[in-house]
């Protein structure tokens, strides 16, 4: 079995018919995937990485480019508990080879969570291999969903606090922990003064946001004007709304 066929159904009757098929790998590790709180989990690597371009590959002094190069390892993630560290490249899972970090990311979520992998791996110029243990993101800390509301900017604001299970699912690259928003509601104050979802809340007149629940009770207090730290793809903004 290579795939299986799906079809389109679309309102407008322009697609209808058109099929694709999901690969089969894809849809073995959907059918035994473990469902948790209606949510299917996948197997995740711990690791953040980019692709080996040619400078390097000439640094590290490969014969041509290939494979992902890990840039951050998850302190509590199965990377780190396979003994992978920042530097290294890995070449192939299980005899797949990888060259990018979405074919790396595709081929540890087709696996079966509980299974094992074999990483092909280059350090120091060297190849060995890595057993991975397959387990899914956690749930670390809870995401204790909070909808702020009140006479505040951030009112009609769903935030959560980040976790490894969170950004996974939101396709969200960090290790970072914090709050994050998850959705605004259309014409809030929020979503016209330019919040995304995604957006990372760092602090508010000072105070450190690490929590949904901390910032819900800085949300209520009483001021005569709120400034406002926001972080968005690596870059921080800052944005002062008087009352």
């Amino acid at each position: 079995l290579v795939g299986i066929n799906t079809a389109i159904f679309s309102k407008s009757g322009g697609s209808h018919g058109i099929g694709f098929a999901i690969p089969s790998n894809m849809v073995r590790a959907v059918v035994a995937g473990t469902v948790k709180g209606g949510r299917l989990l996948r197997a995740w690597l711990g690791a953040l990485g980019q692709a080996v371009n040619q400078d390097i590959a000439s640094t590290l002094g490969m014969s041509r480019p290939s494979g992902v190069m890990i840039k951050r390892v998850h302190p509590k993630g199965p990377a780190a508990l396979a003994g992978l560290k920042a530097g290294d490249v890995i070449l192939r899972v299980n005899d797949n080879v990888v060259d990018d970090p979405k074919a790396l990311e595709y081929r540890i979520a087709t696996l079966i969570i509980g299974e094992k992998a074999e990483l092909e791996v280059l350090r120091r110029g060297k190849k060995q291999s890595f057993i991975l243990d397959l387990t899914p993101p956690p749930e670390e800390p809870p995401r204790d969903l909070r909808k702020l509301t009140g006479q505040h900017p951030l009112s009609g604001t769903l935030v959560a606090n980040m976790s490894p299970a969170l950004a996974d699912e939101m396709g969200i690259e960090t290790f970072e922990d914090g709050v994050y928003v998850l959705r605004l509601e259309d014409r809030s104050y929020a979503s016209r003064m330019g919040l995304n979802p995604g957006d990372r809340i760092i602090s508010i007149n000072g105070e450190e946001i690490d929590s949904t629940q901390f910032l819900e009770r800085v949300m209520k207090m009483r001021v005569n004007s709120w400034a406002i730290s926001i972080k968005r793809g690596g870059k921080v903004m800052k944005l002062v709304v008087d009352r």
